[in-house]
């Protein structure tokens, strides 16, 4: 697992006087094919989201509106990226712990997914991500 794997990733940008326009394009700007797309809002002030890890699903979070900050965990390492721009992607390799916090007033966060959903894929206890480590 290597939190050096993270990257914000600039997502194309045209700009236009009645608005601009942004997109995501798979196995281009996200690298793997989307699965499934989900997306968390309403977080109430002072809330985290997240809190594991996943064993092989990658992610791409992009801050839809408003701001929030996703810490990323190695077991060793942390790093913290801030989304504040629906341009910016930030791309998540499997096997990192992970969490959202500092949700800004009516924030939407937009996660591309590379896997359908499978509650198995899930670590949600940090001791247990720890363990999982060490195999």
């Amino acid at each position: 697992m290597n939190i050096n794997l993270c990257k914000i990733i600039n997502l194309p940008k045209i700009e236009d006087p009645r608005g601009n326009l942004t997109f995501i394009e798979e196995e281009n700007h996200v690298p793997f094919k989307v699965r499934r797309v989900y997306w968390i809002y309403d977080v109430p002030g002072g809330e985290i989201r997240g809190g594991h890890a996943f064993i092989e699903q990658q992610e791409m979070i992009v801050a839809l509106s408003g701001s929030f900050d996703v810490i990323v965990d190695d077991g060793k390492n942390k790093k913290s990226f801030s989304l504040n721009r629906s341009y910016y992607g930030l791309y998540l390799p499997n096997g990192l712990w992970r969490h959202m916090e500092n949700f800004s007033t009516n924030s939407v966060a937009m996660v591309l997914s590379c896997t359908f959903y499978n509650k198995h894929d899930y670590i949600r206890e940090y001791k247990d991500y720890l363990t999982w480590l060490k195999k």
